[in-house]
């Protein structure tokens, strides 16, 4: 007698009778594998199952004895959250009744699939080679039904081939499967979404644990201190055993937005010069209470419509290794005391209007003065008319001409720009 340990032992399993004694009713489950999906106008099936409805409609063959080769159709079971398998994965349908238009009280049975079946344990996928369409030699063949009841044969000297894209719609075919996308290693009571390609959204905690495989956050706080970290992409030198489960790296991972509670990060910013505070914040890395970090290779703050805010009980800290750059029509900062240079500057900034004014008076004695000089006669003898003194009426003309000049100019030295109080 054959011990059944395949897919197939889990459906004979849920069919069987109950330990009560009583008999159990027929699942309306079923397992099956994708052999093709729609997920563009450009699929040959897409005006036959309803347009732009066909969307995410799975063809899959049902597995099990008495179903081989069986084809049948599945729709999303969710309309708003939808994992669309690749071509070899197998998914758990079962069958709805659905109303029929135009008559609310006739319906029809209509396949609806959940999420691929966690064969690999591999974010990235878990497709299952058809084992009818194996290519060993006749002598290691299995039939369908040996292999789905669990018998076993030696693997092929040649790894299989499996294409997870579309038969029948090139356009659609943009998966590449790749070998370094690992699975995120969970922590007791994690709640963790992953993507295929690296992305995760992790709803944590601080978890001291003896595991080989621990995190980087738990080093401060208590266990069960709240953590919610938003991966996009892992670290671009991650190796190429995709079956090795890894841990979220702040300063690796592509994009991250950490917001925690009590946990110290191991980061550091681009720029942690505080030499313009008299007491500088704690950095990043040093910080215990909850905060939030963006990370990546650039960041983008952008308001369509209204205002970008940006607050602080204690302070603002904008700081680069290159430069600081604001454009705009108008640029206002309203404080009652400015330092530019150095946090213990002391020199007063000068009040441009009030320092022309000043400028002018000064300008015009000394023209005045000047003007007097020109008028100034030297006398070589008693009753000689007075002639200029010719060591003091060219110096005491140009002065008066430059000064004149100055005077005129004076107004635009002003800035057209900066003003202040």
């Amino acid at each position: 007698m054959i011990n059944k340990v395949g897919i197939s032992s889990i459906k004979n399993n849920s069919n069987s009778k109950s330990r009560n004694g009583g008999k159990s009713k027929s699942s309306n489950f079923i397992t099956g594998r994708v052999t093709d999906i729609i997920l563009n106008e450009n699929h040959p099936q897409f005006t036959s199952y309803g347009n732009l409805n066909s969307i995410g409609l799975i063809f899959f063959e049902v597995i099990g004895p008495g179903n081989v080769g069986t084809i049948k159709t599945a729709k999303p079971q969710s309309p708003s959250s939808k994992i669309y398998p690749l071509i070899g994965e197998l998914v758990t349908c079962f069958t709805a009744p659905i109303p029929i238009l135009n008559n609310s009280n006739t319906y029809k049975n209509e396949y609806y699939y959940s999420n691929s079946l966690n064969l690999w344990n591999s974010p990235h996928h878990n497709a299952s080679p058809n084992p009818r369409n194996n290519i060993q030699p006749n002598t290691e063949k299995l039939n369908y039904q040996q292999i789905e009841a669990g018998l076993t044969k030696t693997p092929p000297s040649t790894p299989t081939e499996i294409d997870l894209n579309s038969p029948f719609n090139p356009s659609q075919n943009t998966f590449i499967e790749r070998s370094n996308i690992h699975p995120l290693m969970p922590f007791m009571g994690d709640l963790i979404y992953e993507g295929r390609f690296g992305q995760s959204l992790r709803f944590g905690n601080t978890s001291k644990t003896d595991s080989q495989y621990k995190n980087n956050w738990s080093n401060n706080g208590e266990d069960g201190n709240p953590i919610t970290i938003l991966r996009n992409g892992q670290p671009t030198e991650s190796s190429n055993e995709g079956w090795i489960p890894i841990t979220e790296n702040l300063n690796n991972d592509l994009s991250s937005i950490y917001l925690t509670s009590t946990q110290k990060l191991p980061f550091s910013i681009a720029n942690e010069n505080f030499t313009s505070y008299s007491t500088p914040p704690i950095v990043p890395a040093n910080y215990i209470n909850p905060q939030i970090i963006l990370n990546s290779d650039r960041i983008v703050l952008n308001a369509k419509q209204d205002n970008i805010l940006i607050s602080g009980e204690q302070s603002v800290g904008i700081s680069s290794n290159q430069s600081i750059n604001l454009e705009a029509n108008d640029v206002y900062i309203d404080s009652t005391d400015i330092r530019l240079g150095d946090k213990n500057a002391i020199q007063p900034v000068l009040k441009g209007n009030d320092t022309v004014e000043y400028l002018k008076i000064v300008i015009r004695e000394i023209a005045n003065l000047a003007t007097a000089l020109k008028t100034i006669q030297i006398y070589t003898g008693p009753n000689i008319v007075g002639v200029p003194d010719p060591s003091i009426q060219p110096v005491a003309k140009l002065a008066a001409l430059n000064l004149e000049e100055v005077l005129e100019q004076l107004d635009s030295i002003k800035s057209n720009f900066v003003k202040t109080i």
